[in-house]
């Protein structure tokens, strides 16, 4: 096996490859990538053997094809390290010798049969959505997951499906996160009791690795994993098992609510300016919407008080409301700092609910007294 390689995009497929190997495990191999050549293209593949990835590395010209088992640790040093554009990477079997205009390593190699299988898309059923669409439900969801959860299966990012639509749902048990939107269904739909929750871990990773592309993407649910394909992109996830919530339930009646109208920029940088005193005992920022303006106040027994307003449309009765901060920052900081959203309330004892006009909606319970 021998390509010739431009290093920077040889490097950024290999980082986003190698962020599914596990630091510690059994399977030494597992902490390897595995490159296989043909005469058209090279393929970097990695694997924990729950989440695994397939990528196209791009500037690649082949001299010889073949499969090669890649130490990680040491060749991102070397492609890290390396001032060269190009570098040529060769096996024969017993080693790896890498080498720029001035350089050249030598590395052992393991068996490249030895590396676990990563799944192909090969599939008929699949819903069909814009890459950069997915990478929005992505970064809009996965934060508000919660791995150690053990009553339910909270650790990934809950997707249904229907014949031109998809929703993605998160939650940690104190805020939820939905957007949703249309896709195209190519085949036959998964059954409509099959609940796809994608780990946390694969959702990111699919984020990283499709970058700004504007190509299609392709997402297969089958019964018990995931398979995604974009590009020159494919993953594999095993689903979390368990139980999702019914997360419909958690979206509290809207009758009777104050809807505000909020500019997302002045808003997160209210909120960052009112948490400055905040600790984790005092957590808590008091919310006080009315007489045309937000006031944001906080007090911490040890970093003293925060007093911020913010000028809004609403003009209705008080309603004050103590929430956490930082749930409302992680929220806004996936938004345009230049959209609008709307904010519902009831009073300071039901759940606070932000959506955007782009199908995406964000639930956030108030804190308990002693929280404040």
């Amino acid at each position: 096996m021998k390509i010739t390689c431009e290093r920077e995009k040889f490097l950024h497929a290999f980082q986003t490859a190698a962020s599914v190997a596990p630091t510690r495990s059994p399977k030494p191999i597992l902490q390897n990538l595995k490159l296989e050549v043909t005469k058209e293209k090279a393929v970097l593949l990695g694997t924990d053997l729950e989440v695994g990835i397939r990528i196209e590395v791009p500037g690649i010209d082949v001299d010889a094809p073949g499969n090669v088992v890649l130490p990680i640790t040491r060749v991102l040093s070397i492609f890290r390290e390396s001032t060269d554009e190009k570098l040529t990477l060769e096996s024969d079997g017993q080693k790896i010798v890498i080498r720029g205009q001035r350089s050249e390593y030598q590395l052992p190699s393991e068996n490249p049969d030895e590396f676990p299988t990563v799944a192909i898309f090969d599939e008929s059923k699949y819903q069909e959505m814009p890459a950069r669409f997915f990478r929005e439900i992505v970064r809009r969801t996965a934060f508000a997951t919660d791995n150690d959860s053990a009553r339910y299966a909270l650790g990934g990012v809950l997707l249904e499906l229907t014949q031109d639509h998809i929703t993605a749902v998160s939650t940690d048990g104190r805020r939820l996160a939905r957007q949703e939107g249309p896709a195209k269904t190519v085949g036959d739909l998964p059954p409509a009791d099959r609940m796809t929750i994608v780990p946390t871990k694969a959702m990111t990773l699919v984020d990283r690795a499709l970058g700004d592309s504007d190509d299609v993407l392709h997402l297969s649910a089958r019964d018990n994993d995931v398979l995604i394909k974009s590009g020159g992109v494919t993953m594999y996830s095993r689903l979390v098992e368990g139980r999702f919530p019914k997360w419909r339930d958690v979206f509290p009646r809207r009758d009777n609510v104050q809807k505000i109208e909020l500019s997302v920029g002045p808003f997160y940088a209210a909120i960052r300016q009112a948490a400055i005193v905040t600790s984790e005992e005092r957590r808590g920022v008091d919310f006080s919407f009315g007489d045309g303006k937000l006031v944001l106040s906080a007090r911490g027994a040890e970093y003293g008080e925060s007093h911020v307003e913010l000028p809004i449309a609403y003009d209705g009765s008080e309603i004050v409301i103590a929430l956490d901060p930082r749930y409302l920052s992680e929220f806004l900081r996936v938004l345009n700092p230049e959209a609008v959203l709307v904010v519902e309330l009831r009073d300071g004892e039901s759940a606070a609910v932000c959506s955007t006009s782009d199908g995406y909606a964000y639930v956030i319970m108030p804190l308990a007294r002693d929280q404040r």
